[in-house]
């Protein structure tokens, strides 16, 4: 693509993500346009266009992309809907940008990336955690074993989601959802403890529904071993009033530590030198820059590869890893049994679905 070309963009849904992160940072990106938007909901989809001046908006989505020709479309409809709505897209010849969760299962993931040409367009998941300077140059300093071998990790989403909240048809369902908190909240964390240690290679897990009247889990514990020997504990909840997203890894050398909710700058994080550190990890922190994680550092990067033509950085197995493992955890928990990395594939029951079953 050109680097002047304007990017023409479609928005499919217009719900509470597409007005408050996606919308304003296309509006921020400033060589974006959005041409047409989609939504079921005919109310929410005329104030949606009005708000931000959108000429053109249908509730089949097929049609919409027909008549408005997009360069990217930009995925924020429920997660029961994302593989059919980003094989639209692609087929429709757009780059796609979608929400978390990627999809509900393994099975529509890698039929979402299987719709991808082999030189573009490209489908990308939006991970906007990876974005920020702490992670980015955490995972450097991983890369380049500047700390010490990593031993420990804990990666911990404990948020608090009502009843009223899980009152919205399709939540706390796997046929809508596609599973419990691990997907819809606690996958921003995973992705990036991911980020910055690689490769797992076994899990073991537990899930609970403790106190809302769902039909998935509203707790989800796991313990993790890395390819490089590092262990690791998640925990996901929607029932801790106190609510933090927190990660903490503890190397040779260092502990580094971040502490936020859904997005965070260089202060959230605490850098704590070893008292005997075999290398000077004191000049190892801060980064030298200072990015926010956001939707918009995320979107930057998808277009920066779209201009480039390059695959997206938060596509394939990259935007595959976190969804793996989280199957993982679900298979383990109702199985009792420890998985490896690569286990579940076609064939396997937990590939079709987070609680094993084929749905309707």
């Amino acid at each position: 693509m050109p680097a002047d070309k304007q990017i023409r963009v479609v928005v499919i849904g217009a719900g509470k993500i597409a007005v408050g992160a996606h919308m304003p940072s296309l509006q921020r990106l400033g060589d974006a346009v959005v041409v047409g938007a989609a939504d079921v909901n005919e109310e929410a989809l005329a104030a949606f266009a009005e708000k931000w001046k959108i000429p053109q908006t249908d509730a089949d989505v097929d049609a919409l992309l027909a008549k408005t020709e997009p360069d990217l479309v930009v995925v924020c409809s429920p997660p029961g809907l994302h593989s059919q709505h980003v094989i639209a897209g692609l087929r429709a010849g757009a780059w796609v940008w979608c929400e978390k969760p990627p999809a509900r299962s393994l099975s529509e993931y890698d039929a979402m990336m299987a719709a991808q040409g082999e030189t573009g367009p490209y489908a990308s998941i939006v991970f906007q955690q990876r974005y920020g300077s702490g992670t980015r140059h955490l995972a450097e300093l991983v890369r380049t074993n500047a700390l010490g071998e990593p031993h420990v990790a804990l990666c911990q989403t404990t948020w608090f989601r009502d009843d009223a909240y899980f009152a919205v048809p399709w939540r706390g369902k796997f046929e809508t959802e596609g599973g419990g908190p691990s997907m819809a909240l606690g996958i921003h964390q995973i992705d990036l403890m991911l980020t910055v240690l690689g490769d797992w290679s076994e899990i073991r897990a537990m899930t609970g529904t403790l106190a809302r009247q769902i039909e998935t889990d509203d707790v989800a514990m796991a313990s993790v071993r890395f390819e490089r020997g590092t262990m690791a504990s998640i925990v996901t909840s929607a029932l801790s009033p106190r609510e933090e997203s927190y990660l903490r890894f503890d190397f040779r050398d260092a502990t580094v530590e971040l502490s936020h909710l859904y997005g965070y700058d260089n202060s959230h994080w605490r850098f704590t030198p070893a008292k005997e550190p075999r290398t000077a990890v004191e000049k190892a922190w801060p980064p030298a820059d200072d990015v926010r994680s956001s939707h918009f550092a995320a979107l930057q990067d998808v277009v920066a590869s779209m201009r480039a033509g390059e695959r997206p950085v938060t596509g394939g197995a990259s935007g595959r890893a976190a969804l793996e493992l989280i199957t993982a955890m679900y298979a383990s928990a109702d199985t009792g049994l420890p998985v490896r990395r690569g286990e579940i594939g076609p064939g396997h029951p937990y590939y079709q679905s987070m609680n094993g079953k084929a749905f309707s």
